[in-house]
């Protein structure tokens, strides 16, 4: 069974500067104003939300399809993920763009200003699902890119009997109503934050309920309260894990769906799957950055049993 990864390949430059920003923003001449902050140091960090989730899923054993665009820039980063076990033959490479690119700069209160490149992620809707070479049956995760390619794989997806795992996250207000629909209406699983679940039900015309019928089962993320699976059978809420030291948030989300669809693929229940996504997250937020943190699959089934219990179905994990 194959799982494809369609979400977005990103550099994240984080820069750090050492006073604030409102002391320099003069807002009676905001109409010239004109700014440059020198900054004391300045990281690049891998990131993008489908070789986020790769990176999970090729920690846990899995060797993932990454299917996305990316830039000149790329060979590197497709070189580390190929090492670690992700199959990075399906990143479409373009000559002429760089990869996507977030930049930000924050200050001493944490305040930020940041700027997104698209960059070659725009070229993802030109891409299409059957390059892929899926079977039927295999799982589609459609996560945040291009949203013309969102909308184009959540057809794509039906067509070629694929199970689409929909996970349109920050790209719901970038997408039409109607293909939000369809890609509810055509979801094997959902995957949204609460705010995004109030988001896509605005924007969608469809209650909660009416989303919650539909997909096999539907996550629901809830930050410092755990998660929400629902299926028509039962509504699980999974805790956080308290002890887990939180450094840095972003990415979370993404391990979570990596730990989840892992022993999802292999049949396991809905809370044991919820669980392995928050053991999987537990390790995200506890490094900087969204690709720094590891384990082995021994570390990663003890802290598991430290927290949970799997009744024995983690055994085989080593």
């Amino acid at each position: 069974m194959k799982i494809v990864l369609t979400g977005s390949i990103a550099f994240d430059y984080l820069m750090r500067f050492p006073g604030y920003f409102k002391e320099h923003i003069l807002p009676e001449h905001l109409e010239k104003i004109s700014l440059s902050f020198l900054v004391d140091d300045m990281v690049r960090q891998y990131g993008g939300v489908g070789a986020n989730i790769a990176y999970n899923l090729a920690l846990l054993g899995e060797r993932p399809l990454l299917f996305s665009t990316a830039g000149q820039d790329f060979p590197e980063y497709g070189r580390r993920l190929e090492q670690l076990g992700v199959d990075v033959s399906g990143v479409r490479v373009s000559e002429t763009k760089f990869t996507a690119s977030f930049f930000v700069n924050t200050d001493l209160s944490n305040a930020q200003i940041a700027s997104f490149y698209t960059g070659a992620m725009a070229d993802a809707a030109d891409l299409p699902l059957s390059e892929a070479h899926a079977q039927p049956g295999d799982f589609v995760v459609n996560s945040p890119s291009d949203p013309r390619a969102m909308e184009r794989y959540i057809d794509e997806a039906k067509q070629l009997g694929l199970r689409t795992i929909f996970d349109p996250g920050q790209q719901i207000i970038r997408m039409n109503g109607e293909a939000l629909r369809r890609g509810i209406l055509n979801a094997h699983g959902l995957f949204v934050n609460e705010y995004e679940f109030e988001l896509l039900q605005k924007h969608s015309g469809l209650s909660a309920e009416e989303i919650l019928c539909h997909p096999e089962f539907t996550v629901i993320t809830l930050g410092k309260h755990g998660a929400r699976v629902h299926t028509c059978r039962e509504d699980i809420h999974v805790p956080i894990i308290e002890e887990a030291p939180v450094v840095d948030p972003t990415g979370v989300g993404d391990a979570f769906r990596a730990g989840f669809m892992f022993a999802y693929m292999r049949g396991k229940g809905m809370r044991l799957c919820g669980e392995m996504g928050t053991v999987a997250a537990a390790y995200c937020i506890a490094c900087n950055g969204t690709q720094n943190h590891n384990f082995t699959l021994t570390e990663f089934r003890d802290y598991f049993r430290r927290h949970f219990d799997d009744q024995g179905q983690l055994d085989d994990l080593c």
